[in-house]
C-alpha cells in the first residue's frame, strides 16, 4: 500500500521536519545489503515501531499521535533475510488507507491505541503497545490480528512500558486514567492471563509514562504532568500540561499488596518529569534504588509542541520510604533519553546501561548537525562512554541482545536502527557492548528511511509460539 508522503511544513512546526517525517510506503525487501558479519547467533527479529501517521493535519499533528508503523529486520543464520514495515491496522488506519477494518477486538481501554509506542513479545506472541490502550498482536511478519485484555478487565488498557520478571516469566503493568482511582497495577502472568489487578490511586491524572520494578516492589510515578480537562474540552488532542503547583512524589507498591492502601508514598524535593527507567533494585534494609533519565520539565512549552524542556540527565534515586526522602545524585550529565540495560537483570543489582546521547527532541529527529553518541554507562566505575557512529549518523533507541544465556552482563550486542543523512535512509546497526571502541560489528544497509520513533525489542525466534 502506497499513499503520498507527506511533505513537511516550513519551521517551527519541526515534528515533520527531518527524520520525524513519515514515509508513505509499506514494502518488503531482502535483497539487504550488509557491511561487517552478522553474528550468527542473532537469530531472531529487531522490532520497533513509531508514529507515522497515514495523513496529516499540519495544523494539528504531535510526533507523539501519529498512525502506529512497526519496522522490522528477520537475522537468521548470519543474514538479513528480510525488511519490513506495515502499519497497525486500527481502525482509523483502515480508514485512511482505504482498506476495511477486520481486527478482531476485545472490550477494555480508554480508546483504541495505535501501537505507536512500543513493541514487546510476551506469552509466545507480538504486541504493539499505546498507552492507554489494549495491546495489538502482530502476526510474525508484522501482520495486525487482534486486541486483547489478556482474559481480564482492563479498562485503562496498560502503558507502554511493561517490566518482565525474568525469575517469574510474569509481565508487570500500569495504567492510567482520567478518574479516580487514576491509576492501577496488574499482573499478566507467563503463559498471557491478566492474574492481579491492584488501584492504586495517584494524587491526580498525571501521565505515568513507565515505571519501576524490584523484586518485591512496583516504582509508581506521580509527578506534575497532569491531565487538562478544559483542554480536553476544547479539543486539545494531548491535554497534558506541566503544573508546578502538583506535588511531585514516587510510591513504593509491594507487589503483593491487597490493595493501594499499601503503597508508601515519598515527596521529591524539586520537581521535574520522569519518562524512562533503566532499572530498579532492593537494598536489603528496604530501601530501593531505581536508575532513570531524569526532564527537569515536560510539557510545559505548547507553542513549539515540545514535551520536555531542558537537558534530561542520568540520575539514581535511592528512595527511603522510613525516612521519607529521595537521595538524587547524577550519575550523568550527558543529555541522554531512552535507557536501556541487559534484562535478564531486570529487578536485580545491575552495573551496566545504555542511553542515546539526546539532549532534545529535535536530536532524535536529525534535526540539526549536533552529533548524537550512544552512551554506555558503568554504574559501578563511574564512567560514560561516548560512541559516535558516524558524521550525520543519528542512532535510535539501542537494544542489548546477550551473546548467550550465560554470557556477562555486557557480552553481547546492541541492536538499533540509525539514520544515515548522507544517504537520506537508515541501517540496522550492531555493536560489540563489550568492546565499545570496536567499529560496529555489522551494519544492514536498509534501502528505506526509518523514521524516528520510539521503542523496540529483539525478539528470538525461541520467543515466538
Amino acid at each position: 500500500m502506497t499513499v503520498t508522503d507527506p511533505t513537511p511544513p516550513a519551521a517551527p512546526y519541526r515534528f515533520l521536519q527531518g527524520n520525524f517525517a513519515p514515509v508513505g510506503e509499506e514494502r518488503t525487501d531482502t535483497a539487504l545489503e550488509v557491511e561487517g558479519a552478522i553474528p550468527p547467533a542473532l537469530s531472531g527479529r529487531y522490532l520497533r515501531t513509531g508514529p507515522n501517521p497515514v495523513t496529516v493535519d499540519e495544523d494539528d499533528y504531535h510526533w507523539f499521535l501519529g498512525d502506529g508503523m512497526v519496522h522490522g529486520v528477520r537475522l537468521a543464520d548470519g543474514r538479513a533475510e528480510w525488511y519490513r514495515n506495515r502499519w497497525v491496522r486500527t481502525e482509523a488506519a483502515c480508514g485512511a488507507l482505504g482498506e476495511p477494518f477486520t481486527m478482531e477486538r476485545d472490550e477494555g481501554g480508554l480508546y483504541e491505541g495505535m501501537g505507536n509506542t512500543n513493541v514487546v513479545h510476551h506469552a509466545g506472541r507480538i504486541w504493539a503497545l499505546t498507552e492507554g490502550a489494549l495491546p495489538i498482536e502482530l502476526g510474525p511478519e508484522l501482520d495486525t490480528r487482534r486486541s486483547s485484555n489478556f482474559g481480564g478487565a482492563l479498562p485503562a488498557g496498560i502503558n507502554a512500558h511493561p517490566k518482565f520478571d525474568p525469575q517469574t516469566g510474569e509481565m508487570h503493568v500500569l495504567s492510567y486514567t482520567f478518574v479516580p482511582p487514576f491509576s492501577y497495577y496488574q499482573v499478566v502472568s507467563a503463559d498471557g492471563r491478566l492474574v492481579r489487578q491492584v488501584e492504586i490511586g495517584n494524587g491526580g491524572p498525571v501521565m505515568m509514562h513507565d515505571m519501576g520494578l524490584t523484586a518485591s516492589k512496583v516504582v509508581v510515578f506521580d509527578l506534575p504532568v497532569v491531565f487538562n480537562l478544559e483542554l480536553a474540552m476544547a479539543g486539545v488532542r494531548l491535554p497534558y500540561r506541566w503544573d508546578p503547583s502538583y506535588t511531585p512524589r514516587v510510591g513504593l507498591l509491594p507487589r503483593d499488596a491487597a490493595d493501594g492502601s499499601a503503597t508508601t508514598w515519598v515527596e521529591l524535593d524539586d520537581a521535574c518529569y520522569v519518562y524512562h527507567p533503566l532499572n530498579a533494585y532492593d537494598l536489603d534494609d528496604g530501601r530501593v534504588v531505581i536508575d532513570l533519565v531524569v526532564h527537569p520539565r515536560a510539557f510545559d512549552d505548547p507553542e513549539r509542541g515540545d514535551p520536555s524542556q531542558g537537558d534530561p540527565n542520568l540520575q539514581r534515586w535511592t528512595i527511603d520510604p522510613g525516612a521519607g526522602r529521595v537521595h538524587r545524585e547524577v550519575i550523568d550529565g550527558h543529555g541522554q533519553e531512552f535507557p536501556r540495560g541487559d534484562e535478564r537483570l531486570a529487578t536485580a543489582r545491575h552495573r551496566f546501561g545504555w542511553s542515546g546521547g539526546f539532549p532534545d527532541f529535535d536530536s532524535i529527529g536529525a534535526v540539526g548537525d549536533r552529533p548524537v553518541p550512544v552512551l554506555k554507562h558503568d554504574v559501578v566505575a563511574g564512567t560514560t562512554e561516548e560512541k559516535v557512529l558516524g558524521p550525520g549518523i543519528v542512532p535510535g533507541e539501542m537494544v542489548f541482545v546477550p551473546a548467550s544465556p550465560t554470557s556477562g552482563e555486557d557480552e553481547g550486542w546492541l541492536v538499533g536502527y540509525a539514520y544515515d543523512k548522507a544517504r537520506g535512509a537508515s541501517d540496522l546497526v550492531v555493536l560489540d557492548a563489550n568492546d565499545w571502541a570496536a567499529p560496529p560489528v555489522a551494519t544492514v544497509h536498509l534501502p528505506v528511511r526509518v523514521p524516528a520513533g520510539f521503542h523496540g525489542n529483539w525478539v528470538p525466534d525461541r520467543a515466538l509460539s
